[in-house]
């Protein structure tokens, strides 16, 4: 099935439901079915071809909804990019994937517009929210953009269904996440690859029309993504918070909506429980409660179980070239609290050693290997990286995802992440590449070397430390360095701790050791 049939399906069966709650607003299934057409055929008169890339760079809001929509409608390719991305990686991505439309709010646009104007396949702009100042707007038509306001598109146009020229083979979305390289990649996501992800996610959740999920988790990452495809797909509702900073209005939120799904992660779990006047009465309406991103502590989740006693508690595994890969059945929360549980439906997952060898002896460490019609298309222009992670599979043209992850089962099969293979640290429910952390350490000039590891911390799952030596009469504070970092990185890439030290160890060939600062 088309993703897009999700939002069309379910106009039918429930046009009046609200289907977005953002703040104040809200928005039915019917509105979003008309807006999504119109602003379909919209691009489509800007040109937009099949399979054409249309960047997305707007926080959590309904506007973000309608784009995603509104391109897989006009037969395009959706490329969600955090909004905390500076407009430096902002250009990259564009340029990368060869973006030819992109949707964006007014304040990201004039803070990138000279990044913006050196995008060569870059032809429209559609600001999202409020108008686009003057010295923005002509800085970017002297450079041959055209720039629209998303309401006056989607006014000069019928909200008549566009017929999508797309089958479910053709690529859907790319989902950019860090690399070991300290390049992002582009997971390509093919229709049928979300539609049977999201199908599966349904299954095990038991989701139902009924749902009310409550997400503040950001629409750029699949955690986020996938609530409102599994939310469209069943006829639920979803109540978007842009970014979870204010807990008690999250929590007024939950109360007012009546919210029956909450997705978290470690930190907005942890600061949810830090609430000294956290009342289980507020939590009456859940009934589920999930984690997929960093594994959530041990006492996070028995409190949680207390606390909430009715609602049902999913310990996930997953990664953005698949999206889920495991899932701990509820009533073995309490017996099993470090495991994230068994493939979910319609997938195969088990565990190799160094040799490629099924291991089958209980908790014996080796990559997991995954089988299913969710595993990733590749990383786009990545064709090296893309062979490293997808092998040749049990049958001829079908291939296996290799995760990169240490697991090990247990001795009733349940699954239990071990480690990474890979550099890569999961902080905060994201991935981060050290080497892009490094090179913007590196770009202070007192910096000698540097180097970024991911330490245990409560909340975060990993917290980012960063190692740095300085040059002879140099100096630094912590922070320095750390303002410098939150200019030019994403908020969850910026190191949590900084150590200073005179000299960083060395492997016997010259390189950084980080077993060594580990």
């Amino acid at each position: 099935m088309l993703l897009d049939r999700f939002l069309h399906d379910t106009a039918q069966r429930f046009p009046d439901k609200a289907a977005l709650v953002c703040g104040s607003r809200r928005a039915s299934y019917a509105e979003l079915e008309r807006h999504t057409n119109a602003l379909a055929h919209a691009l489509r008169a800007l040109g937009l071809l099949r399979q054409q890339r249309v960047a997305i760079h707007h926080d959590n809001s309904i506007e973000t909804v309608e784009a995603i929509f509104a391109t897989l409608k006009a037969s395009g390719v959706f490329v969600t990019v955090n909004p905390q991305a500076k407009p430096d990686k902002l250009a990259f991505l564009l340029n990368d994937c060869g973006v030819r439309v992109l949707m964006v709010g007014a304040r990201a646009l004039a803070a990138a517009a000279h990044e913006l104007a050196s995008c060569p396949q870059l032809q429209h702009v559609v600001v999202l929210d409020q108008e686009a100042d003057a010295e923005t707007v002509a800085l970017l038509q002297q450079a041959g953009r055209q720039v629209h306001r998303l309401d006056t598109l989607r006014a000069a146009h019928a909200p008549s269904l566009p017929g999508n020229r797309n089958i479910s083979l053709d690529l859907a979305s790319l989902i950019y996440t860090s690399g070991t390289t300290g390049r992002p990649k582009g997971v390509m996501l093919s229709h049928a690859n979300m539609d049977a992800v999201s199908g599966s996610i349904c299954t095990y959740l038991q989701s139902q029309a009924s749902d009310v999920i409550l997400s503040a988790l950001p629409l750029a990452f699949g955690y986020g993504l996938y609530q409102v495809l599994t939310a469209f797909r069943t006829g639920a509702t979803v109540v978007l918070e842009k970014q979870f900073l204010y807990p008690y209005q999250y929590i007024e939120q939950l109360k007012k909506e009546r919210a029956t799904t909450l997705p978290l992660v470690p930190t907005i779990s942890a600061l949810l429980l830090n609430l000294k006047e956290l009342d289980a009465r507020d939590f009456a309406s859940v009934r589920c409660i999930t984690n997929a991103a960093q594994a959530m502590p041990a006492s996070h989740v028995d409190r949680w179980r207390r606390l909430l006693p009715q609602a049902r508690f999913y310990s996930m595994y997953g990664q953005t070239e698949c999206a889920r890969v495991s899932y701990l059945p509820p009533e073995l929360v309490d017996a099993k609290p470090t495991s994230v549980g068994i493939a979910i439906p319609d997938t195969e997952a088990w565990i190799e050693n160094e040799q490629g060898e099924v291991v089958t002896a209980a908790d014996q460490p080796g990559e997991l290997i995954v089988r299913g019609p969710h595993v990733m298309l590749g990383y786009w222009n990545r064709p090296e990286e893309t062979e490293r992670a997808l092998r040749p599979g049990r049958y001829p043209g079908e291939r296996e995802l290799r995760t990169g992850d240490l697991f090990r089962q247990d001795a009733d099969g349940y699954l239990h992440f071990v480690a990474r293979k890979d550099e890569l640290i999961k902080t905060a429910g994201e991935r981060v590449g050290p080497r892009e952390v490094e090179s913007a350490l590196y770009e202070m000039q007192a910096v000698r070397e540097a180097a970024v590891i991911g330490v245990p911390d409560d909340v975060l799952g990993s917290a980012i430390k960063a190692f740095v030596a300085l040059h002879d009469g140099a100096s630094l504070t912590q922070a320095e360095v750390i303002k410098h970092c939150q200019r030019r990185l994403e908020k969850f890439m910026v190191p949590k701790h900084v150590a200073f030290v005179a000299e960083l160890p060395k492997t016997a060939s010259g390189k950084i050791s980080k077993i060594g600062l580990a």
